[in-house]
């Protein structure tokens, strides 16, 4: 008997709960059938890569892995430019906008997420102002910075994609304004004094910042396009623009799901279990998964409620559903797996600066009533007289009593990936500071420090621990 998965989205969570189930299905007893339900034209689009293509390192066409053509090849019902007006659980039905309805055994909500537009936004029609979500949105600001009439641009925004945009905008010579809220960048992932370097870099290549409470409440216009933006509660201050990117206070796309009944929670994200299956009316759905950037996980520190809306995660998730759903078909609970509290580790290059960080920062640990004691060093990634050799600086935060490691964070110009990694390890394996300064570390001149920052950092943390 052939059962049906249905998935809606086809951002990078509903491709690979697709891919994923491709792979697998071949080793289930029944058929499966898979229909994928996409708003958008395009195929598998890496929007990660978009900014960078914005920047000139290559055309935007480059971030298609795959067309819609190559899944349908393999099977799969791939329906671009369709959306879904409805969601019956509780007669497995959903109906899409062109009036079909489809019966499913097995949904995969992977709806993502959007950004929260201010309201003298949302209502203007005027020209040149974006999001930065999709292939589609990309195109749109890469024929604005081409058609040579933008010479001022305002980001809204202080995290990864708000600041990649203005990196992009500043690339392509166009005076570029930041406006965000206080008091410094990426607040979900680094400390004030680790943001704040990222900004000083920032402002060395022309980008220019305004980190105050200053809602947007006015645009002016000429003819039809926008022209500058007034912010402050009075409007009293103007700033040239002729092109806005909005990428701010990136929301979870839950309608759907409210709609039908099922549950968020505080974080506007959708409530799963540990096997990623949502609740409706107190208990969890067996046959509808959700993952990515609409779900709430629980943070692997705090283990509170959050939003980690990140690739790297939803890639994680859709290997947890497509066991899930293949254990189901063959009736083996041995396939069955299940989602871990995460600790989030992020990286970004940003401007020429790469950032990254895991775990809490030190304000998420206060909130959640954590006392943390903390180490920071900067050091250079190999010897002095190696070409090549730029400074690092790590931040270490650890649990103030067990002086566990509970956040990492770093800001170099070399790629700070593989440290991440490593620290996101160490959180989950419990590693004290302790530990960091006594482990062996491998050394060569050309590509390490005989005495490691991370050495040094966690040596930090444990003076600042005898002080306290």
């Amino acid at each position: 008997m052939t059962k049906t998965a249905v998935i809606i989205g086809g951002g990078i969570s509903g491709i690979f709960v697709m891919k994923d189930l491709l792979e697998k299905k071949t080793a289930a007893k029944e058929d499966l059938k898979i229909v994928l339900i996409k708003r958008e034209e395009s195929g598998w689009v890496s929007v990660c890569g978009l900014p960078y293509a914005l920047r000139g390192w290559y055309e935007i066409e480059k971030v298609v892995i795959n067309k819609p053509e190559f899944f349908t090849e393999q099977g799969v019902d791939f329906r671009t430019k369709t959306e879904v007006e409805w969601i019956n659980t509780d007669d497995k039905t959903l109906k899409l906008k062109e009036k079909e309805t489809l019966k499913y055994d097995y949904l995969v909500i992977a709806t993502g997420r959007k950004p929260a537009l201010p309201e003298v936004i949302e209502r203007s029609t005027l020209k040149n102002i974006f999001t930065l979500s999709s292939m589609e949105d990309a195109l749109k600001i890469e024929a604005a910075i081409k058609s040579g009439t933008v010479k001022n641009a305002l980001v809204r925004g202080r995290g990864i994609i708000a600041l990649q945009a203005a990196a992009a905008t500043s690339a392509n010579h166009i005076k570029t304004t930041v406006l965000a809220g206080p008091p410094s960048l990426l607040p979900g992932g680094l400390d004030p004094d680790m943001g704040d370097m990222l900004k000083d870099w920032m402002q060395k290549q022309g980008i220019e910042f305004i980190l105050e409470k200053q809602p947007i409440t006015g645009l002016r216009e000429d003819k039809g396009t926008v022209s500058s933006v007034l912010i402050g509660e009075g409007g009293e201050k103007e700033i040239p623009a002729e092109m806005i990117v909005i990428a701010k206070g990136m929301r979870p796309n839950v309608r759907l799901a409210v709609e039908a009944g099922i549950e968020t929670g505080h974080t506007g994200g959708i409530i799963t279990d540990s096997t990623l299956h949502v609740k409706k009316r107190g208990s969890y759905l067996k046959e509808v998964y959700a993952l990515g950037d609409c779900i709430e996980v629980i943070d692997g520190i705090t283990l509170r409620p959050r939003l980690n809306q990140l690739a790297s995660t939803s890639v994680v998730q859709a290997n947890v559903i497509s066991d899930n759903i293949i254990s189901d078909i063959e009736g083996n609970p041995c396939l069955y797996s299940s989602y871990d509290p995460c600790v989030g580790p992020v990286v970004a290059e940003i401007a020429g600066m790469n950032f990254g960080s895991v775990g809490v920062t030190t304000e998420a640990a206060e909130r959640a009533g954590i006392k943390t004691i903390s180490g920071k060093a900067t050091k250079l990634t190999k010897a002095r007289y190696f070409p090549g050799a730029k400074p690092l600086t790590m931040k270490l935060i650890f649990d103030a009593f067990s002086m566990r490691l509970i956040g990492a964070q770093m800001i170099s110009e070399v790629p700070v990936s593989d440290r991440v990694n490593e620290m996101a390890v160490a959180i989950r394996a419990r590693v004290t500071a302790e530990d960091l300064k006594s482990t062996e570390r491998c050394f060569d001149p050309s590509l390490s420090l005989l005495v490691d920052v991370t050495v040094d950092a966690a040596q930090e943390a444990l003076k600042n621990k005898l002080i306290c």
